[in-house]
């Protein structure tokens, strides 16, 4: 992703007096949260390597009395709360564990914290479901990261951060299903498809494919992959990279048909706060300043390099 010379040195600018130096002095190993409320705290140093810490060199500076972590308005003092869904997906995430720094939601996750000013054992994940995030109400988490679109409707209710992701959509199908050679949208209005609820995958079956027949909505994506096999529907709609891993690892006898265009204005994943956060604005030009050094390029290039090259369907 490209950046204007001019914003990546404001995006810097900004981070200089956002973040604080901390280091880490090692962290505990317990499971992967699971249920609503269950924690699970940073990994071990043993998985240092996938995802940054405070105490790299270069990634926190003194702060601004606004954001320095002594600060910040957080669910627990001196705790960055992270929440995310369970099952933790591949690419975002791997061995459904979201502690251990690898998988590229994870691991932006705590390159944020760091350039925050937190040390990995000082961030603490919780299980937040998919269609809770966006909801409105107050917030058990301090971010929630979970392949969430920014949308104008989305905002109403919550905070997002910067984007830390570009994302399209895609449909997967069964090798053997009618779509299966499909090129074109137009040729996906007669097929039964389906998408997990709340998503922006969802949308765009209604709004862009605009099927002749209704669109299936699944409450979660695993239920969803399980009505693609048993061929209660003939295609899916996910984000590129999750459609890369389905078919790669999941769902060996399907292949992805084809990626939508763009949308006017782009895609982006933003971390979730709760409406009116204090922690929006720092939360923000961490990840601006993620961007502008080429921390994210270099994460997608680690975690998600073989998630591209889909072909586009045309119109």
């Amino acid at each position: 992703m490209k950046l204007r010379p001019l914003a990546a040195v404001a995006a810097l600018a900004a981070l200089a007096a956002c973040a604080q130096s901390s280091s880490s002095t090692g962290a505990a190993t317990p499971s992967a949260a699971a249920g609503g409320s269950s924690a699970a705290s940073a990994p071990a140093s043993g998985a240092a390597s996938a995802a940054p810490d405070a105490s790299a060199g270069g990634s926190s500076a003194a702060p601004d009395a606004a954001c320095a972590k002594d600060s910040l308005k957080l669910q627990k003092s001196g705790v960055l709360t992270v929440g995310t869904d369970k099952p933790a997906y591949d690419p975002w995430f791997s061995d459904d564990d979201p502690t251990n720094g690898k998988g590229y939601e994870s691991a932006v996750a705590y390159a944020v914290a760091a350039k925050l000013g937190f040390s990995r054992d000082q961030v603490k994940w919780i299980t937040v479901p998919f269609d809770a995030v966006a909801a409105p109400g107050r917030k058990k988490f301090d971010v929630d990261i979970n392949q969430v679109s920014i949308t104008d409707e989305r905002k109403k209710v919550v905070d997002f951060s910067s984007g830390y992701y570009d994302v399209t959509q895609a449909i997967i199908a069964r090798k053997d299903s009618p779509i299966a050679g499909a090129k074109t949208i137009a040729d996906l209005k007669g097929a039964k498809l389906g998408g997990q609820i709340g998503t922006t995958s969802l949308d765009t079956l209604t709004d862009v494919v605009k099927p002749s027949k209704k669109v299936a909505a699944f409450r979660t994506n695993d239920i969803a992959k399980a009505a693609l096999k048993n061929g209660q529907i003939d295609g899916l709609a996910v984000d590129l990279p999750t459609a890369f891993y389905i078919t790669a690892a999941e769902i060996p006898d399907a292949k992805i048909v084809g990626q939508f265009p763009a949308k006017p204005g782009g895609e982006q994943f933003g971390m979730v706060l709760e409406k009116g956060s204090a922690l929006t604005s720092c939360v923000s030009q961490a990840v601006d300043a993620l961007r502008a050094d080429g921390t994210l390029t270099e994460l997608q290039q680690q975690f998600l390099a073989k998630t591209v090259g889909a072909p586009v369907l045309g119109e």
